[in-house]
């Protein structure tokens, strides 16, 4: 054992069971972010988050050569907040739930823009948070600390913040079809790419193959299955270029895994002997430092094919309805049964879900009261069960502030008809590249 893991344990023994936050931030912090890999001099206590006076327990960031980051207190690559023993950080109570909201408001505050991880500890507990932009999401489940396990976690926390994935993986998944999953991934990718982003999309609804006929881009014969099922075969080797022509004679591009004939003729009960839950994730591992975004279009149903494009995420983004109770039944069935499913295989604490949004037909005020009135008696059904569903429903909604708000992306016909013309609509369609240019700055793009 290294002489930091040895003070580390050292530390974590000689605190008092009911250690005030103090206590924890004098004599086990300190050696928590050393063995992270950080100096004193790579450590700012108390930073100015930008946002009004609040401030993070501790930043931190790798010194340059130019300057240690101690005395130029920018550009944040990991904040930390620091609770008492006092403070019970158990994954789901209201003290733990308070405090990764204040996390990950600093996460999202003007001044922390860079920081790329957040941490919160009370020296009991740990867990690791990742920033992509706006997204904020676990890297790691909320981990018991002790003398035992101390050692492996702080390890294995190290390795992710040293060696981060530049990708955000989404999902785009309801188990309710017809719901514009297909269309919203091929607008979604197509817009960051006018943005500037690198993205790849994955078809991964062998049956319908939408995706990939919506782009005028060929079938996978059988590369897609032979990537799934045969360890030497690399899912790059599938990938497709879409390019859209600019007037100034050069082209946007982004890449697609396309549909694959024999997935879709394979039978489901065959194919889950040669695939696990795990496969698609695995296979795009070296694609996460290649892209930005990687977005999957799952299909309508919890089978295999959705399994793994959920599993594979880091976030599921899902598409209703406002005039379709059953989009919104069963995006509730999916963050309340399907996620959590998934969570406890993966073991890291993703994926999680984004906030729902309306999609695809103007919302007339009647029908919208209409739908929060649905949404409503959905909210309460899953708090008697125990589950909160009122973030991912009304993420703005609040104790004082009472907003109903759902984001919605409207123009559907117009949208929906690009498919024809082998063009993602943002390309052709001004109020469809203005309603997800506001879509990805709402989710997505700080």
């Amino acid at each position: 054992m290294n002489m930091t893991a040895t003070h580390l344990r050292t530390a974590l023994q000689s605190l008092p069971e009911n250690a005030p936050e103090a206590l924890v931030d004098s004599l086990f912090v300190p050696h928590l972010l050393e063995a992270l890999g950080f100096t004193s001099e790579e450590i700012f206590p108390q930073y100015k988050t930008g946002n009004g006076s609040e401030k993070v327990d501790k930043a931190a960031r790798k010194n340059t050569e130019e300057a240690s980051f101690i005395q130029t207190g920018s550009n944040p690559y990991l904040l930390v907040e620091l609770k008492g023993r006092d403070v019970n950080l158990s994954s789901g109570t209201a003290q733990y739930q308070s405090t990764v909201k204040q996390l990950k408001r600093y996460l999202l505050a003007p001044n922390c823009q860079s920081a790329q991880y957040g941490l919160i500890t009370n020296s009991c507990h740990i867990q690791l948070f990742r920033k992509h932009g706006k997204v904020v999401f676990p890297a790691t489940e909320c981990l018991v600390l002790n003398e035992e396990t101390i050692d492996g976690i702080v390890a294995s926390i190290r390795q992710k913040i040293e060696q981060p994935s530049k990708a955000l993986t989404v999902a785009i998944y309801n188990n309710k079809g017809g719901v514009g999953k297909t269309t919203t991934t091929v607008n979604l990718g197509a817009i960051l790419t006018f943005l500037g982003k690198k993205v790849l999309m994955v078809d991964f609804d062998p049956n319908q193959q939408d995706l990939t006929r919506s782009l005028g881009l060929a079938l996978s014969e059988d590369q897609v299955f032979q990537a799934l099922t045969d360890r030497t075969v690399e899912l790059q080797s599938t990938i497709r270029p879409y390019r859209h022509p600019l007037k100034s004679g050069n082209a946007l591009r982004f890449d697609v895994v396309p549909a694959d004939k024999k997935l879709s003729e394979y039978p489901e009960n065959l194919l889950r002997n040669l695939v696990k839950k795990d496969t698609l994730h695995l296979k795009l591992a070296p694609l996460r430092q290649e892209y930005d975004y990687i977005l999957i279009d799952a299909p309508p149903n919890w089978r295999v094919f959705s399994q793994l494009a959920v599993y594979a995420a880091d976030v599921v983004l899902i598409p209703t309805k406002h005039n379709n109770l059953f989009s919104l039944e069963n995006a509730a069935t999916a963050i309340k049964r399907f996620i959590p499913e998934v969570q406890a295989e993966k073991g890291d604490g993703s994926p999680v879900a984004l906030p729902i949004f309306f999609n695809g037909e103007k919302a007339t005020p009647p029908q919208l009261k209409m739908a929060h009135e649905e949404i409503g008696n959905i909210i309460r059904a899953a708090k008697k069960e125990g589950f909160d569903l009122l973030p991912y429903f009304f993420p703005r909604y609040s104790g004082a502030r009472k907003d109903l708000y759902i984001s919605v992306v409207p123009s559907y016909a117009n949208i929906a008809s690009a498919a024809f013309a082998r063009t993602p609509a943002v390309y052709r369609d001004r109020s469809a590249h203005e309603h997800y240019k506001s879509l990805v700055k709402e989710y997505f793009l700080q």
